[in-house]
């Protein structure tokens, strides 16, 4: 029985990919397990073409190669599926705040498929272990779950790992709550704007740049005496949705 209290379904998801790069690498296999509120699980597993090829350094770690995936949907034409599993649900995974959910969002937003992020909450099983423990999957599963990890960088393998982990964090630390609400401030970077970090907000609360030669500047300012720096992130190698927050920037420092 699980101690998570949930108010409404939530998706723990794991992905491989052709590389780490969110803006420019490609989801080759998903899975994602679905947690209702009566405490059943449904877990999903797919193979995508990424449409681009499978680094050989890649293929090493996770074992999926370019003939594997050749007669596998594209994401564009999976998405209506991934979007019905995900609709209303809130969701996790291992590293996910990070990588999982920001490379999610930007092939959605490739595939010109609206999935609204606005009102989910995000549950980082990595950032309570390493809240509460400081250290991989495997190691985190080693230690709360005392099992090896058979099967590592497979998909599904990680996902159905990371729920356990999960369930044996919140038996481990009593001042864990098992809402989602408590679980998604707990694990959550709240001072990240966007997926990838790039803007995070100040002290004061004021968006400032997280890199380069900008780094802990307010956004607004720096695309009003040097609009150019806009111009630049546009056309630069960043994620789709780093790219949508700084244009909500950008209009709402010339609109002011």
């Amino acid at each position: 029985m699980s101690k998570l209290t949930l108010t409404r379904a939530i998706a723990f998801i794991d992905l491989e990919t052709t590389g780490v790069n969110i803006a420019s690498d490609r989801i080759i296999e998903i899975s994602i397990l679905k947690l209702m509120p009566d405490n059943t699980t449904h877990t999903e597993t797919f193979r995508l073409n990424p449409t681009i090829p499978i680094p050989a350094e890649t293929s090493a770690i996770h074992g999926i190669y370019d003939k594997d995936v050749k007669d596998s949907p594209t994401f564009k034409q999976l998405a209506p599926t991934l979007l019905k599993i995900l609709e209303q649900c809130d969701l996790a995974g291992y590293n996910s705040n990070k990588f999982d959910i920001p490379l999610l969002v930007e092939e959605f937003l490739r595939a010109e498929v609206d999935f609204d992020i606005e009102n989910r909450k995000f549950i980082d099983v990595q950032n309570i272990f390493h809240k509460m423990e400081q250290r991989t999957l495997s190691a985190a599963y080693k230690f709360y779950c005392n099992k090896d990890l058979i099967g590592a960088h497979g998909a599904e393998a990680d996902v159905k790992a990371t729920f356990e982990v999960l369930q044996a964090q919140l038996e481990r630390y009593e001042t864990l709550e098992g809402t989602v609400n408590y679980l998604h401030k707990f694990s959550s970077n709240n001072d990240a704007v966007d997926l990838a970090g790039r803007i995070v907000r100040d002290k004061k609360g004021v968006e400032v740049f997280n890199f380069g030669k900008h780094k802990g500047k307010p956004v607004m300012e720096i695309f009003k005496s040097e609009p150019s720096y806009y111009n630049w992130m546009m056309d630069g190698d960043f994620p789709l949705s780093t790219k949508r927050v700084i244009t909500k920037l950008r209009l709402k420092a010339f609109n002011k």
